[in-house]
């Protein structure tokens, strides 16, 4: 990087800044306040058919002051941390609070919730990498897929790495910093055929740099992906089993999630209103989060409020068994926050796992699902119907590729229909899961 990133000194600046905005808040008259400033520098390249596209130095920086007038809410932002921009700032948010409505939910997360318990989790790793190499790396990659036979272009490979420091104080006397890392590299290629051209790709992400995957083994797998959806037709219209990639199944869980999220809840935009304690899986499956879990992708002591964070489960034995709370939608659902400020930190399953060989031959008849497009999900119904593409599956065993279909079904329907969850975890993001075997969907092909 063109500069180096000093984590520590950039935590106390961030600290001092965030004080001296809760300090002039009280002092200019608001009831209470909270803040959150950050600061985060990358480097990003790109590379295509052997050459540099793009190199990218960012930095970005930003503090975000929120203050309550009684139950009165002002919001006010800024790029500039300096103490005339902050003074600026607070006096925009005290001004926006001076002429809101009231609003009975609005506040601070309760005093008593406020996280003690803030352990190092280990999700700062700094990549002393110079431009030279991260070219480099991105260079050995692609060159590694177009060297497989049958790739006929490249769309390149790309690899970023980046740090940033966090910093949330509030009225309650809370401060809690943290210092974070992402790194990742990326490539995706094309193939050709008599019947047309074919793309795909691959990818490692890790916090820390020396958990990514061979540049040349990412490159070799984006080839073999992008290689075998040569010569892809359509599959039969019907009914029947399909099988979610684990990239594929972890949008289902997001899709769960976002139904659980107390925002969607109190506004009556959820297909799982009012079921809680009400089966949705199979006995045997459970979802729980881990935000402490040592190096993980969104591992946090605290939420976006400074509430303690702490392993909930959200599915247990087929139920729902928890929603997803901050404070706000807390107190509008007459419950009490769950440490979700900002989301769910550290999916993970609960569930026997089978080998995907396993789930095929269960299958039997159907389609493995490896690719999606579309945003067909209704939130409200749960109503499922995307665009897709993968492989039909015949006698337990891949056939061929298929596209230009769709699948649809419920979501609710989906969940109860969960037949099985692959070993194939993939665990390059929050979500850790594997392929996803539902019994029946409608399938629209040929």
């Amino acid at each position: 990087m063109a500069q180096a990133f000093d984590a520590t000194a950039q935590q106390a600046q961030l600290t001092e800044r965030a004080t001296e905005a809760l300090a002039l808040a009280k002092q200019l008259g608001a009831d209470a306040a909270e803040v959150g400033a950050s600061v985060d520098q990358g480097l990003g390249v790109s590379v295509r058919l052997g050459e540099v596209e793009t190199v990218e130095l960012s930095r970005d920086q930003g503090i975000a002051v929120t203050l309550y007038v009684g139950k009165r809410k002002g919001s006010a932002s800024s790029t500039d941390a300096s103490s005339a921009s902050i003074r600026a700032t607070v006096e925009k948010a005290l001004a926006i609070a001076r002429y809101t409505g009231e609003d009975p939910a609005a506040g601070l997360a309760e005093a008593e919730l406020m996280a003690t318990h803030l352990p190092d989790l280990k999700v700062h790793y700094p990549w002393a990498l110079s431009t030279d190499e991260a070219i480099d790396l991105a260079l050995r990659c692609e060159q590694a897929g177009r060297e497989v036979a049958g790739i006929h272009q490249s769309e390149g490979a790309s690899l970023s790495s980046g740090e940033g420091v966090r910093v949330y104080a509030n009225s309650h006397g809370f401060l809690g910093t943290q210092k974070g890392s992402s790194h990742s590299l990326s490539c995706m290629l094309i193939a050709q055929d008599g019947q047309g051209m074919q793309r795909d790709y691959d990818y490692t992400s890790a916090r820390n740099p020396q958990q990514l995957r061979h540049p040349e083994e990412v490159g070799r797998e984006a080839a073999a992906r992008t290689l075998r959806r040569l010569g892809a037709r359509r599959p039969p219209t019907g009914t029947f089993p399909v099988l979610f990639d684990p990239s594929l199944a972890s949008g289902l869980i997001g899709h769960l999630m976002g139904a659980l999220a107390g925002g969607a809840l109190y506004r009556e935009a959820s297909f799982l209103c009012d079921r809680l304690g009400s089966p949705l899986f199979p006995d045997w499956f459970g979802l729980e989060e881990r935000p402490l879990e040592v190096g993980a992708t969104a591992s946090s002591p605290f939420d976006a409020e400074g509430v303690q964070t702490r392993s909930n489960r959200f599915i247990d034995q087929g139920q729902v068994a928890s929603y997803m709370l901050s404070a706000y939608s807390a107190r509008r659902l007459g419950m009490q926050s769950t440490g979700n400020a900002g989301g769910a930190r550290n999916l993970r399953l609960l569930a026997p796992l089978t080998p995907r060989e396993e789930l095929l031959t269960q299958m039997g008849r159907g389609i493995w699902v490896t690719e999606l497009m579309g945003q067909g999900v209704n939130g409200v119904t749960g109503d499922y119907s995307r665009g897709a593409a993968g492989f039909w599956i015949e006698n337990g065993e891949v056939q061929y590729p298929i596209e230009e279909f769709t699948i649809a079904s419920n979501l609710n329907k989906m969940f109860a229909g969960l037949s099985g969850v692959g070993s194939d975890t993939d665990t390059r993001g929050s979500i850790h899961t594997g392929s996803w075997l539902i019994d029946a969907m409608t399938v629209a092909g040929s």
